[in-house]
């Protein structure tokens, strides 16, 4: 008997531009592999997607259509032409930018990351908060099922749109098994980043206004005021970026927090792991990778209690409200509970892996395709 097949929607996925949801995409497809699903997967991505994941190359097929996607319109416009044409006989599409075309087969698996839009619309620009408001509700009325990062992501589409709890499954964040593996000696990363001998804390997100640059930049002029502790943010360019630098020159931080912008996973790895925590006072988060990636890594983690952070963190890191009084001290009970922090955070990260994640959605596949059976 023939597996299923599944056509993977990933032309949204421009590399280096979507933030954590690539990341969690493409260690979806290698689990995939590593478990040996039994489903015939063909991935539809942009021009180039092979070259920038080889190890996705290496487990799935991959068909690029002849272009970048960087223009939405454009990427939209081949959603509803070329994907729809591609995929019309599959017995399964999986769209993985949280939104469905208005054309193409109706047989769907639709992932949604997160719902910020609803909590924090003031951080989105007009004409894609429209888009947002306008798509997503009816994509989620069409899809066959809905597949969530989170609890928190599945309970909030449900309270958001009603009816989706019994059509919706949570496929967790995976972490690859060989995270670590090749991580920067410290030493390099010391010198090349002019660390010298400091104390680290790590915080990788991109400078939008929701990950909260600004509360952890206050902290350094604040309760951890010690000279000889540097904050080190990797990340992109987001929309709060101009805020973010000026806020480092007006409270004189520029020795101490240290933005080195996009960094690759072995840097990444290397600098979480020489780090003292974790630093993560994000206001809204549909996951939170970076946590566990710290956890698996072997470094504690301070977070927000805010969003989907307390379900992911779970007691295997400190999470906190967003108030000055509650992190003053955080570093001091890090320092004091290392040992046990690490123990916790490893534990915890064994449930977030690559081959787990692969697994949460071959369930969602396997419900897709038993709903479409039963004639949905």
């Amino acid at each position: 008997m023939s597996k299923p097949s599944v056509a993977i929607n990933m032309l949204w996925c421009v590399p280096g531009q979507v933030g954590g949801s690539e990341e969690y995409f493409v260690r979806q497809l290698v689990g995939l592999h590593e478990i040996n699903a039994p489903f015939d997967v063909t991935v539809f991505a942009p021009r180039s997607f092979s070259v920038a994941h080889p190890d996705v190359a290496k487990s799935v097929r991959i068909v690029e259509v002849g272009n970048s996607c960087t223009n939405r319109e454009l990427r939209v416009s081949l959603e509803n032409t070329w994907l729809a044409s591609k995929t019309r006989n599959f017995d399964l599409v999986h769209h993985g930018g949280g939104t469905l075309p208005s054309r193409g087969n109706a047989s769907t698996l639709l992932t949604i990351h997160d719902v910020q839009y609803l909590s924090y619309p003031q951080y989105f620009n007009a004409m894609k908060l429209r888009y947002l408001r306008n798509r997503v509700p009816s994509s989620v009325r069409r899809a066959t099922c809905v597949a969530t990062p989170t609890n928190y992501v599945r309970q909030s589409l449900d309270s958001a749109f009603g009816n989706v709890q019994s059509r919706s499954f949570v496929v967790r964040h995976g972490m690859e098994p060989n995270i670590g593996v090749s991580a920067t000696d410290e030493a390099e990363l010391r010198s090349r980043f002019h660390l010298g001998d400091a104390r680290i804390l790590m915080f990788p997100a991109m400078t939008h206004p929701h990950k909260n640059h600004e509360f952890v930049l206050r902290l350094l002029t604040g309760p951890w005021r010690d000279h000889n502790l540097k904050l080190v943010m990797a990340g992109g360019h987001g929309l709060a970026d101009t805020h973010v630098n000026q806020m480092i020159v007006e409270l004189g931080l520029e020795d101490r927090a240290i933005r080195i912008g996009r960094v690759g996973a072995n840097d990444r790895d290397g600098l979480i792991r020489l780090a003292e925590a974790l630093v993560f006072p994000s206001m809204y988060e549909g996951f939170g990778a970076p946590v566990v990636e710290a956890m698996a890594l072997g470094t504690p983690v301070i977070a927000s209690d805010c969003a989907s952070l307390p379900e992911v963190v779970g007691d295997a890191g400190l999470v906190l409200p967003l108030e000055e009084s509650a992190w003053a001290n955080s570093l001091n009970e890090v320092g004091r509970r290392k040992a046990e922090l690490i123990a916790r955070g490893l534990t915890r990260s064994a449930q977030f892996t690559s081959a787990k994640s692969a697994e949460d959605l071959c369930v969602a596949y396997d419900a897709a395709l038993t709903l479409l059976r039963a004639g949905r």
